[in-house]
Order: structure tokens, then sequence, then C-alpha cells
């Protein structure tokens, strides 16, 4: 087998071109005078509402637009003061309606002379429609005026630019409105208020909520009483953005314990240690000396033994796992283990787990990798990732640091639902279970995620039916099954990837999706699987077969563009026989507030044959995306997240392996790019600076294993390629760890 190749040198950074056209609607379509008036009377219906309740300094309006919309199609002529940008007002975005006619809906929030100057530049608008265009403008219309064919007499009145942009907002947005959040008042919930000028405590303290004894995650997310949201409800229902209910279950999983017997383990010694959040930890276990425990359940909590079962079930398979499960032996050895106790078995606070999980990782910046195999019974909800994912997606992005989360269990004898919160966090490295022979487990849940992010990422053996886990329990061996068992056999291999191996965790988790992949990806519209099964063997995850090359790449987004044109690919024949595919994973910045728009940062891939065309360099991507490029090929949002999964912080690109090999052509020297080109959601470019992993695999059409070639080639080029020889990795970590008595 040959090893992975770790390619190190020089990414070159481009900045992007500003601006991006003249605004327009699409080819063959118009808009009518008559739609501009509803819309006018929308407005005025909300400034009507917006006078009389006046708790807030503002308004909060819904904007719902026809389809899903690109940043470039939002509005730009309305909601917003002067040549100011309306995405600065957004406050949270929804979808809205059904495949195949999903709508995206933004909610803005603006000052009252906002709207009034909205209602005027819209009444000036249908009126020059009306007047000077029968009452209806058409794209060919629109590009009259904006090449300066036309001449626009109105500028006194309202800005040709300003005319346009109206125009063009009143094609995509079918109507204004306030949105009100359907609660319920029968259990405890954790509440999320759309952000405004004023502050919570403030619009508590008016409306007689208790807001110093709160229980707070941050300034806008409050844990409240069923009377506490009834009251939110009755005096500013408009102010809720989204709820869920406080208290989860650690969903039951079957355990039937045996007789104990003694197993043999030795002392501990530098091993890597994983961060466990879990129910607490028996300290009688025969690997008690591999655990350090700390309970962070506070004194008052009584507990029974019930409650020490599923943490230290868990721990047993990452400290122990091959000992217990000698056909799963996966070749990662064993592993400390700081094991956090956070719930009882049963019900838990969302709320108190959030806290204490922010502790455990802020106080211990050692522990890079984190299992979490708790989640709720409950389904997501498709309009806002939960309170626990966003959570854990912030403490990843501030901390350098990655979860793998279990995928959470559903009812083997009803129809899959949708998984359970924090199965929903996007950074995370999410893991569904699977039979022995790789089908859906019989308990499997199942994604995406706001309608479109793929979860769960992978997944892996956990147990079922007449297949049974084996852990240790505190009273002996159990047997088991369901994701919190899949969950920690990820968790360590990505701790062999980052601590054993040095990966960082983009390279670790681009890793483990690539290889579970492979060239048979299992990302289908069923979102039961994720990308495939992860493959047994760490060596089948660092090791790649003998006609395959397999290298990473890191970087960070520096610019818009973050690029090299100077991957040499071997060639034979004067042909290049390889088919190539290649897996792309950051870990961006998520805002909560922006609903389904959650990650604030995207990275569009780009990877294949360097061409030279009329004097200039550009890449012929192996999947043909031409999104960025100079006369590349216009696509619709809903199009571009299809095909390219645009916004996704996983890419994995791929060809197709054919029974009929057919070598590519070979362009001027033979060399490969990669491009990564970086766009923001927002005005703060959370993208700046932001690290990125490329795994990326080429495979010899007829069998031939080329690597020697490439890494001489590489060389060449001025790459610095290390092999990335297992038994040597190991070594220098366990001289790294070596403790030195001066």
């Amino acid at each position: 087998m040959n090893s992975i190749l770790q390619l190190k040198g020089q990414f070159e950074h481009q900045s992007g071109n500003s601006g991006g056209g003249k605004r327009n609607i699409p080819v063959g379509r118009f808009v009518e005078s008559a739609h501009i008036l509803s819309l006018i009377n929308d407005l005025r219906s909300l400034q009507t509402y917006w006078s009389e309740h006046t708790l807030i300094k503002g308004a909060l309006i819904s904007a719902y637009y026809t389809s899903v919309v690109a940043k470039s199609n939002r509005i730009r002529g309305l909601l917003c003061r002067g040549a100011s940008d309306p995405n600065d007002s957004i406050r949270g975005a929804k979808f809205a309606g059904e495949a195949p006619h999903i709508q995206h809906v933004f909610t803005y929030y603006v000052g009252l002379d906002i709207i009034t100057e909205s209602i005027i530049r819209l009444v000036a608008a249908k009126e020059i429609v009306e007047h000077d265009y029968n009452g209806r403008i058409s794209h060919k219309d629109i590009e009259a005026l904006n090449n300066g064919h036309k001449q626009y007499k109105h500028s006194a009145r309202l800005a040709k630019t300003n005319f346009v942009n109206v125009v063009v907002d009143a094609f995509y947005v079918q109507k204004f409105s306030v949105d009100f959040a359907e609660t319920d008042e029968e259990k405890d919930a954790i509440v999320t208020l759309y952000r405004t000028d004023v502050k919570t405590e403030d619009v508590f303290r008016a409306i007689g909520i208790d807001y110093l004894n709160a229980k707070k995650i941050d300034e806008n997310t409050v844990l409240l009483r069923p009377d506490e949201i009834a009251c939110l409800k009755e005096n500013a229902p408009y102010l809720i953005a989204m709820k869920v209910r406080d208290l989860r279950e650690v969903p039951p999983e079957e355990s039937i314990a045996s007789d104990p017997h003694i197993v043999q383990i030795p002392e501990p010694k530098q091993e890597p240690i994983i961060g466990v959040i879990d129910t607490p930890f028996c300290e009688d276990v025969y690997f008690k000396d591999w655990v350090s425990y700390e309970s962070m359940l506070g004194d008052g909590i009584e507990l029974d033994a019930r409650d020490y079962t599923h943490g230290t079930e868990v721990t047993s398979i990452i400290v122990d796992g091959p000992t217990i499960n000698p056909m799963l032996d996966d070749g990662c050895g064993r592993f400390r283990v700081k094991h956090f106790g956070v719930a009882k078995m049963g019900r838990f606070s969302s709320y108190t787990i959030l806290r204490s999980i922010r502790k455990a990782v802020s106080q211990n910046r050692d522990i890079k990798v984190w299992n979490l195999s708790l989640g709720s019974i409950l389904p997501i909800k498709p309009n806002f990732i939960s309170p626990e994912a966003a959570e854990l997606d912030k403490i990843q992005s501030e901390f350098d640091v990655v979860f793998v989360i279990a995928g959470t269990n559903g009812n083997p004898d009803q129809k899959p639902i949708p998984i359970g919160a924090p199965a929903d966090s996007l950074n995370s490295l999410v893991v569904n279970s699977v039979t022995l022979e790789g089908n859906p487990a019989s308990y499997h849940r199942v994604g995406p995620v706001l309608s479109f992010f793929h979860k769960p990422d992978v997944s892996y053996y956990g147990g079922d039916i007449g297949q049974p886990m084996h852990v240790c329990t505190p009273t002996g061996e159990g047997f088991v099954k369901g994701t919190s068992f899949s969950a920690p056999w990820i968790a360590r291999k990505m701790a062999y990837l980052i601590c054993t191996l040095g990966f960082s965790r983009e390279i670790a988790k681009a890793l483990i999706i690539d290889a579970a992949a492979g060239w048979n990806r299992k990302d289908d519209v069923s979102c039961s699987i994720g990308y495939g099964v992860v493959p047994q063997r760490i060596e089948n995850i660092v090791k790649t077969a003998d006609d395959e090359i397999r290298f990473v790449m890191t970087g960070t987004t520096d610019a818009y563009e973050t690029y090299t044109y100077r991957i040499p690919v071997p060639i034979y024949k004067d042909k290049q026989p390889f088919y190539a595919r290649a897996t792309l994973c950051y870990f961006p910045k998520c805002m909560r507030d922006q609903g389904v728009d959650y990650t604030s940062t995207e990275m569009d891939i780009h990877f294949g044959r360097v061409v030279e065309t009329k004097g200039k360099a550009s890449i012929s991507p192996i999947n043909s995306n031409s999104q960025g490029d100079e006369g590349g090929k216009h696509l619709y949002e809903p199009e571009a997240r299809q095909l390219y999964r645009k916004w996704d912080n996983v890419k994995l690109i791929s060809e197709e392996l054919k029974d009929r090999a057919v070598p590519r052509k070979v362009y001027g020297a033979g060399m490969w790019g990669l491009s990564i080109k970086t766009k923001e959601r927002l005005k703060e470019k959370n993208g700046r600076g932001l690290s990125f992993g490329v795994v990326v695999t080429l495979k010899e059409m007829y069998g031939e294993n080329r690597i020697d070639d490439f890494i001489k080639l590489c060389m060449m080029r001025g790459w610095v390629v290390n092999r990335i020889d297992v038994e040597n990795q190991i070594d220098i970590y366990n001289k790294a760890e070596e403790e030195i008595e001066f």
C-alpha cells in the first residue's frame, strides 16, 4: 500500500473583482406595476402596525422571496437608508413552502423612517413603470437603461440606480409581512429573541419577566418557564425568533450486562487523551486508571446505579474497544479519557449541559477531540439550528477542537425521523450506525439539516438486532446497540489522526469522510448513512492502494482566491491516465440568528488540469464547476447548492470510475491546479485567515503505481513532500510526550 503524502508549499492569493455587474431580472421576465402596488400596501400596513407596537424602537419585517435566492438577489433598494446595505439589517432567515416551491424568508430590523423611504421609492417606481412602460417593465427595458440606450428622465425624483434596484427587488420579493412564532406553554423552553436596538433585559422588564434571575445562554437566548413564555407571547410575539424545549432525554439503549470477569490492561503511558461528555463514569471498572473523571452535576444531585451505565459504556470503547470487540480492532491502540459527567440518565437540561461543555473545553485546551453521545429524542427544527448544536459550532470555532457526535436513535418499529440535537452541529463529525453488512441500523434517523446540509457525515458499526456491541458496564460485560457506540470508534480514529499523526482537524475530518465515501459515495437523498461507512482499520485511511496517489494540502484563505497551478500529475504516453477526487473541509463561523443561512463563509473548490486560453491560465475542474470563473455559466442559487454544495462546509468532488479507461489529454506542461474561492454572507470578513484542508486522490487507470514519479515531479516544482510513515509518526509522538527531568 502507498503512504499518504503531505504537500507543503506556497499558495498564491488573489483578490476578487468588486461588484458583479449591473442588476437586472432574468431574461424574458418582467415586473408589473400591480405587483409593486401590492408591496406598497404591505409596507403601509406594516407602518401602521409598528407605529402602534412601540416596545422596540424599530420594526421587524419579513420579506418573502419568490424562491431560494443568492446573496446578489436580495433586496438592495428597499428597507435601507440611502445607499446602505440592507443585508446589515437581517436578523433571521428561514425557508417557507414545500419542494419544489421553496421560498427564502428574511427578517429585517429597520427604523420606521426607512419604511417610509421604501414606500416613497416604490411609489415612484410604480408611477415610472406605468408612465414609461405601460405598467410592465422587462429584462430588455432594464438592460437598455443600464447600457444607456434609453434615457432616464426621473433622476430628480428617484436615481436611476435606485429605480433599477427597486424594480429588481420587486421581482424577487413576493410580499412583506410580520412573522409570529408558534409557541406552546407546556414546558420549559430555550427562547431566542430577534436582535433589536432594545436590550433583552429592557424588554423583559417592560413586560414583567424577571431577567435578573433568568438563565441566559447569550444576550438574546434565555431559558424560560411556561408562564414566562405565555407572557412574552401575549406582549411581544413578534420578538420570538426561535424556541425549543429545554428538557431533553438520553434515549434508552438496550444494555444487557453479563457476569463480570477479570480483564487485564497495562498501565497508561503517553497515549492521547479524548474528552468525553456524558453521564457519570463508574470508577470501579478494570480500566479506571486510564480515565480521569470530573463530575459537573453539582453536589445536590442524587445518583443511582443506572446513571453511571451509559457514560461508562461509551468510555470503555474509547479506552479499550478493540479488546472488548476483537472483530472490530481498528489498529489505533488504546486512548486515555478525561470524562465529564454532565447529565443523569433520562431527562436533562440543555441549558445546564451547554454551560458544562464550554467550561470543560475552555479549561482543557490540550484535548482536541471530544466525544458526545447524548442526544434528543425530539427531531430537529427545519428552519434553525438547535441551541446545543450552535454552541458546539461556536466552541469549535473558538478553541480549535472537533466534536464527534452520535446521530441519535429512533424507534426501529417506526419510519425514520429527523436526527435530534445536537447532531445538527455542522462543524462536528456526526456518526450514524450501520449493521455489519453496511446497511442503516434499524434505529437510524435521517438528515438533512436546514433542508440542505448533509448530516450525518459518516456511519460506523454501533450494534443492532443479533449483532450487539460489546461494552464494559459498571457491573461487567454488556451488549448494546445505538449510535452512542458508533461515535466513539470514530472519535478514536480522529484522535489518532490529530494527536498521533499530527494532522490538522480539517485534514483529519476530510480523511475520515473521504475514506468513507471512496469512489462510491453514499450521500443520497435518504441522508441515512452520510458519505459512507468509515473503514474499520486505520491503515485503510492513512494508506491507499498501490494504484492510487493520495496527498493532503492545508492553507488559509487570506483573499478571495487561494490557489496553486503547479501540481504535477505524471504523464504516460503523452496522456495522464488518472481518475481524480478531492474532499474539502473547513470550520466556518456560524450565526444561529441567521436561520437557514447559518454558515457565514463559503469555500468553493476547483480542482483539475490547468489550461491556458488567450494568455490566461485557468482550471478545468473535474466536476465542471465554473462558479466565479470569467465567462462561467450563470447558476441560480438552488442549482449552485444542489450541484456544487454551495455554503456547505464539506465538499467532495469525484469522478466516476468507468469500465473503459480514457486517459486525459495533457495541457501544456501537465500541471493541475487547486483553487479555493471564498465568499462571505455578512460584511464581517469571517472567512479571512480561515484554515482549510484538502484530500486529493488520483487513481491510475491501468493499475500502475506511479507514486515515486509523482513525488519526484513535486520536488522539482518546489513542493516539500512528506510521506506519512505511521511507525515514524508514532515514535515522534512518543518522544514528544516523554517527560524530561532537569
